[in-house]
């Protein structure tokens, strides 16, 4: 029988294999979408989420070799929104054996309690713009670059140590080639009509610093009170999802709705996917990754669609059918294919927005809560 340990991780070296297990893990599973090593050394060690959460990393041995791994995180700002004590836990990896992944969530339990906390969810990350949800349906999908992967097995590993469901977040894929219904264009019309709405350019707004974080600060608003779980970003947390998102936008595959008055209105944001070229880069920008990247962001076949919403004056007001019939224009002259939703949760009205197209369920992806 195996003798696992666990370790924490303290040193670089540890770093490094804490980063290259799932590589090793996922090697022969065609779907597993590999993070580029630099993104997660930056996410685990300079993330400004870093500012205020506490955060630590385990990893099991069997001998010398890693068989799994996971990330402990308090989010004090979280708690504090939510009236919670809870820690969260990422990064959680495992090979299929209910002692290794009890060994992992177990330091993370342990963990939370020393720190006063007396529930563990995830997975998730830091904030809400991460990777977040563990997949529950839809293991023979590709995942957007910005969504987790996992084996089918770890949720019976999960859920055999007690954690049980929070929340799920549902995916959908579209043919991007589909008209919007009469009904919505006759709103857009009337709606752009009424109060002189217009589309700005996306790659205009790139060039503009204080537009571009203009966006994110009324993304910050738009959504504080409508995603489940949201956390409202720092300042500093602001500028670095702009600095990080400023590559992959394009206005050949998104949209942004201005008032009279050059006023942001409402948003559509759409990637060209990035998956194939991260799976072809294996973990690693050179030699050949970032060509790979370079080729996919020119490549607008599949688009994952990433931000959806309105400021919180215009919501609920129907104004989504304007950047949904302009970014459905905008799909056909690209090129356009299939259209991959965001992760939205379950209970969201927003998600009745996809029964307008014909569409099928793509990924099913669920939070997990235990009380420690």
């Amino acid at each position: 029988m195996p003798k696992y340990t666990i370790k924490e991780v303290v040193s670089k070296k540890d770093l490094k294999e804490f980063i290259k297990f799932p590589d090793d893990l996922y090697k022969h599973c065609k779907q597993y979408v590999p993070a580029l090593h630099s993104d997660q050394i930056y996410s685990l060690t300079e993330d400004p989420a870093l500012a205020y959460c506490l955060h630590k990393l385990w990893m099991v041995f069997d001998g010398k070799k890693v068989v799994g791994r996971i990330c402990g995180m308090i989010n004090p700002r979280y708690n504090a929104r939510y009236d919670k004590k809870r820690a969260r836990f990422g990064w959680f990896d495992s090979i299929n054996d209910i002692k290794v992944a009890g060994m992992l969530l177990g330091e993370a339990e342990n963990w939370a309690r020393e720190n006063g906390m007396n529930e563990v969810h995830g997975p998730l990350y830091y904030n809400t713009f991460g990777k977040q949800g563990m997949l529950v349906e839809g293991f023979e999908n590709v995942p957007p670059f910005n969504c987790l992967y996992n084996f089918p097995y770890y949720n019976d590993l999960v859920s055999s140590l007690g954690y049980v469901k929070e929340c799920d977040w549902l995916q959908y894929k579209m043919d991007a080639r589909q008209e919007p219904q009469d009904k919505m264009k006759r709103i857009a019309a009337i709606l752009k009509e009424k109060y002189h709405l217009h589309e700005g350019n996306i790659d205009e707004m790139k060039k503009d610093k204080k537009m571009v974080d203009y966006f994110f600060k009324v993304y910050n608003e738009s959504f504080a009170a409508a995603v489940y779980n949201f956390i409202p970003f720092t300042e500093e947390e602001i500028k670095n999802e702009a600095k990080l998102a400023l590559h992959f936008l394009s206005d050949k595959v998104g949209s942004i709705v201005l008032d009279e008055n050059n006023e942001l209105v409402a948003f559509g944001i759409g990637f060209p996917t990035i998956s194939p070229a991260l799976q072809k880069a294996k973990g690693h920008m050179f030699p050949f990754g970032w060509l790979h990247l370079f080729r996919a962001i020119h490549n607008f076949e599949v688009v994952d669609l990433m931000i959806n919403g309105a400021v919180p004056k215009w919501q609920n007001t129907g104004v989504s059918a304007v950047y949904h019939c302009a970014m459905s224009k905008k799909y056909r002259k690209a090129g356009t294919k299939w259209a991959i939703s965001n992760p939205q949760i379950e209970t969201n009205s927003a998600v009745n927005v996809w029964g307008k197209y014909e569409h099928e369920l793509y990924m099913r992806r669920r939070c997990y809560v235990k009380s420690v």
